[in-house]
């Protein structure tokens, strides 16, 4: 099946190798992913930056192999990443990538983790790419030209009520916003089908994207948990707020995404704090 048409505010910048954003993206996310499937189970050394929060020697492998490539093809963009950070900005083309999102997990040979990249410019996503390396399932959105699971189309949960939804979240690294999140899944209890604490947040957008999860919630974000994920969920058809209900963005920290309707319910309802 060949990519869709694009019809994004600002037209695709094309690399020097003659190939445009997405398909360098996408390009890059297959390479890194092939390097997470051979590290799996064989981290190397890993050092702690906080309670629970780690970076590897594969993290750091794959962020050198995503700025190599960027700078080869787009030596004018800027880049933010999360073992190198950078700047966050809102003119001209920036990309924003999370080499391992979900590093405690890849850490412990647990295989829910994944690559996640994307381009943004003027405050808006453009392109944006999320690969979960154990299953080789990529979820990738260009901006008006929808978004897919490989060649397939993505489309959201038509799940509409709360009762009937498998809800997802993260508990992050601050232990306030944390304790907030299981303090939700209290008052979630018995209210849908069933939680789920995954340990990515990236991927938890991608599941939203393709429809296997129905709701996600999260209250502890940076940009490059963010700046694939809200691009597939809103080109998948569905809705990507921050904790107020207005449009998510790469400074948001809290995110809900979910089809709209069951996004719609979860605010009515009382949202983060009064879900009832």
């Amino acid at each position: 099946m060949a990519e869709p048409s694009v019809a994004a505010r600002f037209p695709l910048p094309v690399g020097r190798s003659g190939r445009d954003a997405l398909a360098v993206a996408r390009a890059i996310a297959t390479e890194a992913a092939e390097l997470l499937r051979r590290r799996f189970g064989d981290p190397g050394r890993a050092e702690w930056k906080g309670r629970g929060n780690v970076v590897t020697e594969v993290d750091l492998a794959v962020e050198a192999l995503v700025h190599e490539a960027l700078r080869a093809e787009f030596p004018e963009h800027a880049v933010l990443s999360e073992e190198t950070a950078g700047e966050t900005r809102s003119d001209g083309w920036l990309w924003v990538c999370d080499p391992i999102d979900g590093t405690k997990n890849f850490s412990r040979g647990i295989p829910h983790f994944c690559f996640t990249i994307g381009l943004w410019r003027g405050g808006e996503p453009i392109v944006g790419v999320t690969t979960h390396p154990v299953s080789g399932e990529e979820v990738w959105a260009v901006a008006g030209g929808g978004a897919f699971v490989g060649e397939r189309a993505a489309r959201v949960s038509a799940v509409a009520a709360i009762d009937r939804a498998v809800v997802a979240f993260d508990l992050g690294y601050d232990p306030a916003a944390g304790a907030a999140q299981l303090e939700l899944a209290r008052r979630f209890w018995g209210k849908v089908e069933t939680i789920r604490i995954s340990g990515s947040a990236a991927l938890g957008l991608a599941f939203v994207a393709a429809g296997k999860w129905d709701l996600f919630v999260h209250r502890d974000l940076q940009p490059w948990d963010l700046a694939a994920g809200i691009l597939l969920v809103r080109e998948a058809g569905g809705v990507v707020t921050d904790g107020g209900g207005a449009p998510a963005g790469l400074s948001s920290r809290t995110i809900i995404a979910a089809a709209p309707a069951l996004h719609a319910e979860f605010l009515a309802r009382g949202g983060l704090e009064g879900f009832r």
